[in-house]
């Protein structure tokens, strides 16, 4: 019968070879990961090393362009060789935004300057094309319209707020500036899964998926509105949190109404004010000629057209020559809402009182259209200046406009 020893000694080599060969499977193994870590293309990497280096500062500025520029153009099978972004330098909004003196009072969460520049900095990132129709020649602008008008629409059923649909075509308009040839039956696609992105990205509780296909009426499944959402996010270069025209109205009306406190965190100006605005813009935004302008300047016109010159120019920064080609063109709008008279503050189930002013509604878009389009030939014939459509902040058409507004201050 074999002793312990003889035993401990038979064990001791087998623990040396395994250990010896444990340490040979290590090292093979190292060097397996180390051939399969080696890239086949280190030696032309290597020699196109200092082409980098020398075109550095190229990149660099195609950077800074790209940072101004959230346009990218999406790879599709027939264009993968125009990868590169569009050029939008002709289209850049000729304003003197840097020249705009804050209206903000003193903040005590941030500095007012700070977050004035940040302000007027987006504004000029987020750049749009009045012209991207022409990319499109199976599209007219008027099926731009009926998408938003739809758009609208949805919002209001499902209770979403004016800055969802805002974002949403925000969201279009810049895609659409990204591609070519889309065709029509493309175009609602665009839109609700535009409208999905803006939802998940500023409603507390967004409908759910099928909830956007649902309204689509079997047009859209769910899965197109999720491929689709990928696409527009890729084409946006993940750009998606603009300043949009409402944001402006609300920033421009909170400082109009600001008391001693000077609280801007919570809302100070009366609701049906910004109701009344807020539709202004609303049919301002179907015409396409509003991309010529931005949304500061958009809004800003609003407000003149319901205020004073003297009351924008104290909210905006603006003078009134920063506005003045967005106020005239601008005027046949408003006299059409003048005309018909803007809508009452309506009251949604489950949405908070002081919150009902903020839900997006729905407007007779087309009718006000007519009416418009009928305003802007009147307008041309006559060849009129700006008028000021009668509106709840209208001030008196005399010397006593400046007391006036300091008691509406």
């Amino acid at each position: 019968m074999p002793s312990k020893s003889d035993h401990k000694d038979k064990k001791t080599p087998t623990e040396d070879e395994a250990g010896a060969d444990l340490a040979t499977r290590t090292r093979k193994r190292k060097a397996d990961v180390a051939i399969f870590l080696h890239d086949p293309d280190e030696e032309i990497s290597t020699v196109e090393m200092s082409k980098k280096k020398q075109n550095e500062s190229q990149q660099l500025s195609s950077r800074s362009e790209a940072h101004a520029n959230p346009h990218m153009l999406i790879p599709t099978p027939d264009k993968d060789d125009e990868l590169a972004s569009p050029n939008f330098s002709s289209f850049m909004h000729q304003s003197l935004l840097s020249a705009r003196t804050s209206p903000l009072p003193a903040l005590g969460w941030a500095n007012r300057d700070e977050v004035w520049k940040n302000m007027i900095n987006k504004e000029q990132t987020y750049v749009r094309d009045k012209q991207y129709m022409q990319r499109h020649p199976l599209l007219q602008p008027k099926m731009r319209v009926i998408l938003l008008d739809w758009l609208m629409e949805v919002c209001e059923v499902y209770k979403l707020h004016r800055e969802t649909f805002y974002l949403a075509q925000d969201f279009f308009d810049r895609f659409m500036a990204t591609q070519h040839n889309v065709v029509k039956t493309l175009l609602q696609l665009i839109g609700i899964s535009s409208l999905f992105i803006a939802a998940k990205l500023e409603e507390i509780y967004p409908p759910k998926l099928h909830q956007f296909a649902y309204v689509t009426d079997g047009a859209c499944t769910e899965d197109e509105i999720l491929s689709m959402e990928l696409i527009v996010m890729k084409g946006l270069n993940w750009n998606l949190s603009p300043l949009t025209v409402v944001s402006w109205l609300n920033i421009y009306m909170q400082v109009a109404y600001l008391n001693d406190i000077c609280e801007v965190l919570l809302p100070r100006y009366p609701q049906q004010i910004f109701v009344q605005i807020a539709e202004l813009l609303d049919l301002c935004v179907l015409d396409i000629g509003c991309l010529e302008y931005t949304y500061g300047v958009l809004a800003a016109s609003a407000l003149y057209h319901f205020s004073s010159c003297e009351l924008m120019q104290k909210v905006s920064g603006y003078e009134l020559c920063d506005i003045e080609d967005c106020v005239k063109w601008m005027v046949p709008f408003a006299l059409a809402i003048r005309e018909v008279g803007s809508s009452a503050l309506k009251h949604f189930r489950g949405i908070p009182e002081e919150d009902s002013h903020n839900i997006q509604t729905h407007i007779n878009t087309f009718g006000l259209l007519d009416r418009t389009e009928a305003k802007r030939v009147t307008v041309a014939e006559k060849n009129q200046t700006s008028p000021v459509p009668t509106g709840v902040l209208t001030p008196p058409q005399s010397s006593k406009k400046l007391s006036c507004t300091s008691q509406q201050l």
